[in-house]
């Protein structure tokens, strides 16, 4: 039985949403799908229809293009009950909504969120988004990737790497130059159909995550239509940056989530597992790993949903954003860490949960911000 605790200040519709999250993944997506998708290295589709089926892609969504004009509060709910579902579906569902559409939903045309967001909605269309390059991550002003006037539109030249999942998508989210040089002034974001000619997706072997597997994609000669720009012209930074708040706290509730379900697998673990005659978790040199778990837990979930009554307040908290992306995926990671040490043989073996667990939450730290840029951006609002 759940704790209520976990659900004391939610709304009835929120409950709702939990639970139908978590219903709907229990029946389509049951722990030994997890495995053999894990193992196959296959994107879960049936689950991510399943999720739109039950009407969860709208949630982030306005109600004129069929979504349900969700709070921040609504997102921090959903993220963390499909975080603690499973992670990899987290990061499905949030490549799509979140990451990619979500740009087009602050920053498309009218005529493009028209054409976009009911297909999000719907679960008929998948999206993923192309930032990092293989010389410039964090580094986002020296991206090379250049769209080039061109008649009526723009040619597309560059590559993008680590681009989760573009593998299975229809339309990419392209960040790059359209004014050449280093800089934030001069980037602008493009919606490319993964079938133009010039557009290459290639697949990458990653530690974890290997259901929205990571990939290569290459744009040679790529032409695109004035349309496919998103935003305005040289202004993509500033559209980048509005997404983040969105972006971070989506992740930060996965973390939450996911912490949750990795501390409940390693204390059933500990609870069972005999040595010297009682349950290890009788032991204090495990029990204080339990209990330092659940105050990074806590704290973690606290800041979390703070986070996301503040954005659903009108304030704007950057730091405070940054702080949940940073302090969540990293309790994510030390939390799996200490699990795979309780848990010792049994969670090292590659036909049990534990080692997935693992190597899924070491990328925590890393995609959507690294969390040395958090620390940069809470310096920087710190006055450093």
């Amino acid at each position: 039985m759940e704790d209520p605790n976990l659900t004391f200040d939610f709304t009835d519709e929120q409950k709702l949403l939990r639970e139908s999250v978590l219903g709907t993944l229990q029946r389509v997506l049951p722990p030994e799908k997890i495995r053999e998708l894990d193992k196959a290295g296959e994107y879960p589709y049936e689950a991510c229809a399943a999720l739109a089926e039950a009407g969860i892609n709208g949630i982030v969504y306005p109600e004129e293009y069929g979504g349900q004009d969700g709070s921040f509060t609504d997102l921090a709910v959903l993220g963390e009950a499909l975080g603690y579902h499973y992670g990899g579906i987290a990061q499905a569902w949030g490549i799509t909504c979140i990451y990619a559409g979500m740009h087009i939903a602050l920053h498309g045309s009218d005529e493009m969120k028209r054409e976009v967001l009911p297909k999000v909605i719907s679960g008929d269309m998948r999206m993923a988004l192309c930032l990092s390059e293989p010389d410039h991550g964090s580094d986002v002003a020296s991206i090379e990737t250049l769209a080039v006037r061109d008649g009526g539109g723009y040619v597309l030249n560059g590559q993008k790497i680590y681009n989760s999942a573009a593998h299975v998508a229809h339309n990419l989210v392209v960040v790059c130059k359209t004014k050449p040089g280093r800089g934030y002034d001069g980037i602008s974001m493009f919606l490319v159909d993964t079938t133009l000619p010039g557009v290459t997706v290639q697949r990458l072997d990653a530690l974890g995550r290997h259901t929205t597997e990571a990939n290569h994609c290459f744009f040679e000669d790529v032409h695109l239509p004035a349309d496919r720009l998103i935003g305005t012209e040289n202004d993509g930074w500033a559209g980048l940056m509005k997404c983040l708040n969105v972006e971070r706290l989506n992740l930060a509730a996965n973390g939450v989530g996911n912490t949750l379900k990795i501390m409940e697998h390693a204390l059933a673990y500990a609870k069972e597992r005999q040595q010297f005659g009682r349950p290890i978790g009788k032991f204090q040199a495990v029990s204080h790993k339990f209990a330092e778990m659940q105050i990074m837990y806590q704290t973690a979930r606290a800041q979390t949903f703070r986070v996301a009554r503040m954005l659903d307040a009108g304030a704007d908290p950057i730091m405070e954003n940054a702080v949940a992306k940073a302090y969540t995926t990293e309790v994510n990671w030390k939390v799996a860490d200490m699990a795979m040490q309780i848990l010792a043989g049994a969670g090292y073996i590659l036909d049990q949960d534990m080692q997935m667990m693992f190597r899924d939450a070491r990328v925590g730290p890393i995609g959507g911000g690294t969390s040395e840029i958090q620390r940069n951006v809470i310096a920087q609002r710190m006055g450093l």
